[in-house]
């Protein structure tokens, strides 16, 4: 299981990974607990924090709800792993080297790419200098504190996604003094079973969200947002959710990717061009039988398992397996007691099952816990990371004083 490096000499073989969201970290721990570090592998772990980022729960740390503060080298503990903090700037995929922070080097002989994603605020001019975003904590932490003292006034959340209708449906219940509009070009819930998405929506009326479908934001200005045919909605803070943007530095490595800068992957998540490569999660255009998954959590963590158990496979000589996954729900939380589960096919499309009210919270609650506990049995029992979907504990969440 071993490589040979510069001189002839025999080594471990080095597996880096970038980036330790839902689907890095699940490579990291899944890989660390099927092999022996420094004989058959150096596993190296690379992020720009040292604390997990609950990307699920972002929406609540922006209304002040402090989360559970999660050390990524904690939990690597006892594993052999090594964690590198810093930030990636360059991969070349000629010499096999990694770049952190312009004047470090790392040297693979296997990279997991799983850089993720953030909020595309590019497209629309504006968006990059006036509107806030959910990309990580210090952005909710931003929002956060705009939200905090803003006292009275108008918050416009662009994008009638999930991200955008958790984000207003928390806001409002949070500050009901604020006015909040959810802007989208869809109606909140259009892709769920059609009483699924009448129930969102009245409770979205409930909470006093004022909604406005069909439309589409072209412009954000300092105190407002445009929308298409030149009407203008006032607002004081935007929340910027429509779409989002991966790093250019996959495209700029000369991996191949797809029109939105992911990495295309065959069965196996090794990227077409670079079998040396694996990509996870939002980073990688994978492909099944329903065509490109979009990327979530429920997705992500998978694809960190498969690529660990395949990465082992290749090291014992054995060929890895296909990687197959369906979807079965989408939870969406609104505000703390309320929410609307839609059970679905594998291909993400609406079952005519749903769960609303404090019953779908409980459930949405128990599916988006804390990972911690999935990852902590995987470090002791790795093959329990390979069944899905995943349980535990709640995650810990802490209020604000």
């Amino acid at each position: 299981m071993s490589a040979q490096h510069e001189g002839g000499t025999t080594a471990a073989h080095r597996v880096v990974i970038l980036g330790a969201g839902y689907a890095g970290l699940s490579a990291a721990v899944q890989l660390a607990g099927r092999v022996e570090q420094g004989k058959d592998v150096q596993l190296t772990l690379v992020n720009g924090q040292e604390h997990f980022t609950e990307r699920l729960r972002l929406h609540q740390a922006a209304t002040g709800q402090q989360l559970s503060e999660l050390s990524i080298p904690e939990l690597l503990e006892g594993t052999g792993a090594r964690f590198v903090r810093g930030w990636v700037t360059a991969v070349d995929t000629d010499a096999k080297t990694v770049r952190i922070d312009d004047d470090r080097v790392l040297h693979y002989d296997t990279l997991v790419y799983g850089l993720g994603s953030v909020a595309d605020t590019v497209t629309v001019p504006g968006a990059e200098e006036h509107a806030c975003t959910l990309s990580g904590a210090q952005d909710a932490e931003v929002l956060a504190g705009r939200l905090a003292r803003l006292g009275s006034g108008t918050v416009a959340v662009a994008g009638s996604g999930l991200t955008g209708i958790e984000s207003a449906a928390e806001i409002a219940e949070r500050y009901p003094e604020l006015s909040v509009v959810l802007l989208g070009r869809e109606e909140p819930g259009a892709a769920m079973h059609p009483k699924a998405g009448a129930y969102l929506r009245s409770a979205l009326q409930r909470l006093g969200v004022t909604v406005r479908g069909g439309v589409d934001v072209v412009k954000v200005l300092p105190g407002a947002v445009e929308l298409a045919g030149g009407e203008s909605v006032a607002a004081d803070v935007v929340v910027w959710t429509s779409g989002t943007r991966v790093s250019p530095l996959a495209a700029t490595a000369g991996l191949r990717v797809d029109d939105r800068g992911r990495i295309v992957t065959d069965a196996m998540l090794r990227s077409v061009s670079h079998p040396d490569v694996y990509a996870l999660g939002d980073a990688a255009a994978i492909r099944q039988g329903y065509g490109v998954m979009h990327g979530t959590c429920q997705s992500g963590m998978p694809t960190g398992v498969h690529a660990a158990v395949s990465i082992v496979r290749v090291l014992k000589g054995k060929q890895p397996k296909p990687f197959r996954f369906g979807y079965y729900h989408t939870p969406v939380s609104l505000g703390r007691n309320d929410a609307v589960v839609q059970f679905t096919r594998p291909d993400a499309g609406p079952r005519r099952v749903y769960l609303t009210g404090r019953a779908a919270a409980r459930y949405k609650e128990t599916v988006t816990a804390s990972p911690w506990p999935t990852w902590a049995r995987m470090k002791r029992m790795p093959v329990s990371g390979v069944w899905w979907p995943r349980g535990g504990r709640f995650t810990r969440i802490r209020e604000a004083r």
